[in-house]
């Protein structure tokens, strides 16, 4: 009895994991898996090593392994959230962030925009991300140049693109070989669906990922890339 007691309450738990969309992409140091899991939260894992990036705590972390590296975009909650970081780092875990973050998370190395890191098999290469014309008020951005980074992240070959909170500013545009993207897309903060396609059509990434697009069209993201060569992969990032 205590034993089918005990394989009836693992069954349960096993129900209660959360069934999270799993993205594989094959390199050429093996596969490297995608976990979507909020919003702008995303987990990547290969060769042994996992990599969360911008954890939030509005995002379930059950069940999930902790970071070896730890990526930070900006210093917004939604990105930042020292909350959180308890229950994803373990002994050793490594956090890159820009100067602004590690203001409040102290144990962050620093990245700034333009700067490349490798740890272990993970290259970082922080990139920027800002607006060009919104923002709270006349004459103010909500992300400003230089204060927040988007990132590279190169493993086994593969070159993926975070776009952070962004317009579709030049340095976005100007990318080159990236073979996933993900890109941010959501009013008033970042860009509407129509100019975040607009700038993937100038760096033409093999996949792209709308990401962080809480009430945008995605639509109007697909039809807009319909033709351009670049597939898109929509996925539900608020489950």
């Amino acid at each position: 009895m205590k034993l089918l007691a005990c394989l009836l309450f693992l069954g349960m738990a096993a129900l209660a994991q959360p069934q999270r969309p799993v993205e594989e992409i094959s390199t050429s140091a093996g596969m490297l898996k995608i976990t979507p899991i909020r919003h702008a939260s995303v987990m990547l894992e290969a060769g042994g090593q996992v990599v969360h990036i911008d954890p939030w705590s509005q995002g379930n972390y059950e069940g999930l392994p902790p970071a070896d590296l730890i990526l930070i975009t900006d210093i917004h909650g939604d990105h930042m959230d020292p909350k959180i970081l308890p229950k994803v780092k373990k002994a050793g875990t490594v956090i890159v962030a820009p100067e602004a973050v590690a203001k409040t998370v102290t144990e962050a190395t620093v990245l700034r925009n333009g700067e490349t890191k490798k740890i272990g098999q993970w290259t970082i290469e922080a990139v920027p991300m800002y607006n060009l014309k919104r923002g709270p008020a006349e004459g103010k951005l909500f992300h400003d140049k230089g204060r927040g980074n988007g990132y590279v992240v190169s493993y086994g070959g593969k070159r993926l693109y975070f776009s952070g909170d962004t317009e579709g500013i030049p340095e976005m545009r100007g990318l080159k070989n990236i073979d996933v993207a993900f890109v941010t897309m959501n009013l008033p903060y970042t860009m509407p669906p129509d100019e975040a396609a607009e700038a993937v059509r100038a760096f033409r990434p093999k996949i792209v990922y709308p990401y962080h697009y809480r009430g945008s069209e995605l639509a109007v993201f697909e039809k807009a890339l319909a033709g351009s060569g670049v597939e898109v992969r929509v996925r539900d990032w608020y489950y």
